[in-house]
């Protein structure tokens, strides 16, 4: 009875582990399910692929169809040419070119300058032509500009600036306050001045910059009729002076610190230069920061700064100029 009753218990108990029916319809359903769920995921990715594939095309049609002008904010370190390329680069990656589909339009290039030359020690505003705004940019080069710029009192540098070597030392302690607001009329409006052997000006070809680099000698250029519109002195804790300077094209702040260090029986380097305004552009209301380098951010912003120039220069909507022109840079 008891063997009985053990054999009873021990095949009811087993009974469930037995039926099979149960155990493969659940996993005919969750298989079923997976597949499922695999198929719905590869359709969507192939989906977004197919997506990505049509759109940039679009967007590299959208970058060539870009035209006029607009502003960056140029931070220390790079030259505005180094800055151009960079901006450049994110253009093209964003919009997949150059792609075989888009190197085969040989008269499609990305034309693209910049309107001034800023130092690589100095930030601020850098003012970009794209397409056909790269033909407005040479009146940027002859429009006015404003500078903040801090000086440093009784050293001088071979480029005038704080990345050069020190070549003089003088003393600062006499000069006030008084002194230096007493000379600044000196060197506002129509005057003439010496550009800095370090400059982007050339000779034979060579920019001036890079034949002393290699150690060559080079002769001054002969001084130049620049203008300073305003000159105003914001700031002084010895040996340091600030400066706020509107001036016209052609003009070195390097060249103006270092003068105004002579006239005051010393001598003076730049510390610190920030491009705050070129032409209408501003560097807190126009200049876009690098995470802003896209196509449709500077779409929009072509758009907001087209009613900043002049009626006369302003460009008109049109279609896409094809030309043979090379890429400025």
């Amino acid at each position: 009875m008891a063997a009985a009753e053990a054999a009873v218990v021990s095949s009811s108990s087993l009974k469930p582990d037995t039926t099979p029916v149960p155990e493969s319809a659940g996993m005919a359903a969750a298989t079923a399910a997976t597949s499922s769920a695999m198929a719905a995921a590869a359709a969507v990715a192939a989906r977004t692929g197919s997506e990505a594939r049509v759109s940039k095309p679009a967007l590299a049609t959208k970058l060539l169809s870009l035209s006029g002008v607009f502003a960056v904010h140029k931070p220390k370190g790079p030259t505005s040419a180094e800055l151009l390329n960079r901006l450049k680069e994110k253009l093209l990656a964003e919009a997949g070119m150059p792609s075989p589909e888009w190197t085969k339009r040989k008269k499609q290039t990305l034309k693209i300058g910049h309107g001034g030359t800023l130092d690589s020690a100095a930030r601020g505003v850098l003012v970009v032509g794209i397409g056909r705004g790269t033909k407005l940019l040479t009146s940027m080069l002859s429009g006015s500009k404003r500078y903040i710029a801090t000086g440093e009192l009784g050293k001088a540098t071979d480029t005038l600036d704080s990345t050069g070597k020190v070549t003089e030392e003088k003393p600062y302690d006499k000069i006030t306050q008084e002194d230096i607001e007493g000379i600044l009329q000196k060197f506002t409006g129509n005057i003439m001045q010496v550009p800095p052997l370090y400059s982007a000006l050339k000779k034979d070809g060579q920019r001036l910059s890079t034949l002393m680099k290699r150690g060559e000698v080079v002769e001054a250029k002969p001084a130049r009729p620049v203008t300073v519109y305003s000159l105003s002195l914001q700031k002084f804790q010895p040996p340091f002076f600030t400066l706020d300077v509107e001036c016209g094209g052609g003009f070195y702040i390097r060249s103006l610190v270092s003068d105004i260090g002579r006239e005051l029986s010393s001598c003076a380097n730049v510390l610190e230069l920030t491009r705050t305004k070129q032409g209408p552009f501003t560097l807190e209301e126009h200049a876009l920061p690098e995470d802003k380098w896209t196509i449709d951010d500077i779409a929009q912003s072509l758009e907001q700064c087209s009613s900043l120039l002049p009626a006369e220069t302003a460009l008109k909507k049109s279609k896409p100029e094809e030309s043979n022109e090379p890429v400025l840079s």
